[in-house]
């Protein structure tokens, strides 16, 4: 599980540096989550095929990701946000009855948290991944 959500953040970035079979398998794979069987089947190929491709996409992602870091680069900055942003809500919920303008700036960044599906959980502001 914890390597499939690498691979969708890898293939978030990356996919367009896939082929178009390679962007359509592994999305038919991943997002649409058929099996390798019902991918096969589509394609007209052998399951053995569907999984050869799935894992070269799987390596030249990584490829990408240990030439580019981007993943890593992103990962820094989400922590980030979510370090400034959790500092300014609780400044915020500290002076709000001293400084009214805080309510104003507090509206603007839920806008801001929604914009960027952030959410506050035990006080601490940041991106949320649930299991479905």
């Amino acid at each position: 599980m914890k390597d499939d959500v690498r691979f969708l953040q890898l293939w978030d970035l990356y996919s367009p540096l896939l082929t178009a079979t390679q962007r359509e398998i592994t999305d038919l794979y991943f997002n649409y989550d058929l099996s390798l069987a019902e991918i096969a089947e589509q394609k007209s190929v052998s399951r053995q095929s569907v999984s050869d491709c799935l894992n070269k996409c799987r390596r030249q992602l990584e490829s990408y990701e240990e030439k580019l870091q981007f993943a890593k680069a992103l990962d820094e900055l989400t922590a980030e946000y979510s370090e400034y942003m959790t500092q300014v809500e609780r400044f915020i919920e500290d002076e709000q009855e001293k400084f009214p303008a805080l309510q104003r700036l507090q509206a603007t960044l839920q806008g801001v948290h929604a914009r960027f599906e952030t959410e506050r959980s035990d006080g601490v502001v940041g991106k949320v991944f649930r299991e479905e």
